[in-house]
């Protein structure tokens, strides 16, 4: 018997799946696949899933969590991508958190928080 985990995705919900897809690639994720209703997106070795499912009620409290190798990088990152400005989207910057993270909020057109940061070197 083998209980070998391989990976595991998130279905994140997209209101208007073009929109979340041009604004992820702005971010710099690749599409790795793509029907009608759903995309796998990469960055790295990174994955997830999203979904054209939309319920506002879901989609307001649903949080991602991106531990990236340098948030403050991430950060500039966002900002030079021009996603803010284009669609309209909220972030906030880099603060270090008493959990012993460094991160940064950016919810995306969908209204899915993303917390995305780096550990806190002890």
């Amino acid at each position: 018997m083998s209980l070998e985990t391989i990976e595991i995705k998130a279905f994140v919900p997209a209101r208007d799946l073009a929109e979340s897809l041009y604004f992820y690639k702005a971010l710099g994720f690749e599409v790795a696949m793509e029907s009608y209703d759903l995309a796998e997106l990469r960055h790295g070795k990174t994955a997830f899933l999203l979904s054209q499912f939309y319920n506002p009620e879901h989609a307001n409290n649903f949080v991602m969590h991106m531990l990236v190798a340098n948030a403050d990088d991430w950060y500039r990152n966002v900002v030079a991508s021009g996603v803010i400005e284009k669609f309209s989207v909220r972030t906030s910057p880099p603060d270090d958190r008493p959990w012993g993270i460094r991160d940064f909020t950016l919810i995306d057109p969908t209204g899915v928080l993303w917390r995305i940061g780096d550990v806190i070197p002890a």
